[in-house]
């Protein structure tokens, strides 16, 4: 009904779920000052960070918030002990990069940032202003302990690609969120756009956060500038998937990358997770590209069972995208060739769906709810890469009670979804079939 209040979903036992566009809470965007739905995942992170009493320890891929970093700082100041682990592109201050000598998309994000830092909004971002508007030049200032996934003596692993936080050794807070205003609220100097579509979770569990622990551990090793014992990607001993009770509910984790052979690998696992679904199938994935799933949704498709996907536009229309599978499509790549395994549906599947996001707005969510009672999330990415290359997580969690939660928000997704063979696509397969001709070869 027009007008009705948002039906409250009460919370899972131990688990906190926030969405940065959830309709039924809003807050005040610190780009714009105007009120905005969706959960400050931010201010979700300060509040963690804030309430810490011992220790705080931190594995993401980026951190650009200078809030994040403030809060990071006054815990080191009170006496807990901050330690960070980042992937190493992004693990040297913006603001000490000279923009000439970066490459592309480097200099993209540099100039996004520099905007961002500019506070007092004249146009004109001072070296005052473009300090304090760096996360990890702050957090260098105050001598946080930091390192990136080269402190192993490599030139880095194929992606450090976590985002999870450990406090106290008793709370978890891990989601598909990377900590930059891009990921969470917008870009600078654009209004529309308010974020990439994400999620953070804060797990209460000693025993999950201690699962975790000992991931960190593996990554920080003596710390920035000792052994070289850190170990990162393939070099971290594979402990398999690992199971703690949190609240009422199981969670099951597990820490890539491990080689393709491995029986205990990231895609294998999720595949027999898909194949135990009975009824119904929910996926929101910003990357859709190993053929094994697209194969056992075949399989489940003809069952009856009932799927939906939601995939980013970006990556959706990719040639290695299996998402042109389920549609029933091939798109070759610009060598006019094909995926060599590549096996597009014979009836295409009906519920495929883009959403419709403001332009440089992605979805970035990394998760599928399974017969409305197991939520699979984390950092992973349904991909090779990040299978077998990449330092990812995959939580697989237990709860009817959250799986409420992730259903409402793909159903809030799906609701203004462009579904089937989006004019995008269609435009990508005439103009490669004009190019290409019949002269489409197997890669």
């Amino acid at each position: 009904m027009l007008g009705a209040p948002a039906v409250v979903i009460g919370r899972a036992a131990g688990i906190d779920a926030t969405f940065n566009y959830r309709r039924s809470n809003r807050y005040r965007s610190p780009l714009t000052d105007a009120w905005r739905n969706g959960d400050d995942l931010e201010q979700f992170l300060i509040e963690g960070i804030d309430a810490a009493e011992d220790s705080v320890e931190m594995a993401v891929q980026e951190l650009t918030l200078p809030g994040v970093a403030t809060a990071l700082i006054r815990a080191h100041q009170r006496g807990v002990k901050v330690q960070i682990v980042l992937e190493n592109s992004y693990s040297t201050p913006w603001s000490e990069q000279q923009l000439s000598h970066l490459p592309k998309h480097q200099r993209h994000r540099w100039n996004r940032l520099n905007q961002l830092a500019d506070a007092n909004g004249d146009g004109i971002t001072t070296p005052d202003e473009a300090h304090q508007g760096d996360a990890v030049a702050l957090l260098k200032e105050a001598r946080i302990p930091m390192l990136d996934d080269t402190e192993d003596g490599s030139r880095g692993s194929g992606l450090m690609h976590h985002k999870f936080v450990v406090l106290d050794r008793k709370i978890v807070i891990t989601g598909s969120a990377n900590f930059t205003s891009s990921g969470i609220h917008g870009d600078a100097g654009d209004t529309t756009t308010r974020g990439n579509v994400n999620h953070l979770l804060r797990l209460h569990s000693a025993e999950l956060a201690d699962i975790f622990h000992i991931e960190f551990k593996e990554l920080w090793g003596d710390g920035p500038g000792g052994a070289k014992d850190s170990r990162f990607g393939r070099g971290k001993e594979s402990r398999g998937v690992q199971r703690a009770k949190v609240g009422q509910s199981m969670v099951e984790v597990l820490f890539t990358p491990h080689a393709k052979d491995d029986a205990a690998n990231g895609l294998d696992w999720i595949e027999s997770l898909l194949t135990k679904a009975k009824r119904n199938i929910d996926m929101a994935l910003f990357v859709f590209s190993a053929q094994q799933f697209a194969d056992v949704l075949q399989v489940k498709a003809k069952q009856g069972i009932k799927i939906r996907l939601l995939a980013d536009r970006g990556f959706a229309s990719r040639s290695y995208s299996e998402v042109l599978d389920l549609l029933g499509v091939a798109l070759p790549d610009r060598n006019c060739k094909l995926e060599k395994n590549n096996q597009p549906f014979e009836i295409a599947l009906r519920g495929v769906g883009i959403p419709r996001l403001a332009r440089g707005d992605k979805l970035h969510h990394k998760f599928a709810v399974i017969d409305n009672k197991t939520v699979i999330t984390g950092s992973f990415n349904w991909s090779p890469a990040a299978a077998h290359t990449n330092d990812e997580t995959i939580l697989v969690i237990h709860s009817p009670q959250l799986a409420k939660h992730f259903t409402r928000e793909m159903d809030r997704l799906w609701d203004t979804a462009e579904l089937g063979i989006t004019p995008h696509i269609q435009r990508k397969l005439d103009r490669q079939k004009i190019r290409c001709g019949d002269g489409v070869e197997r890669g």
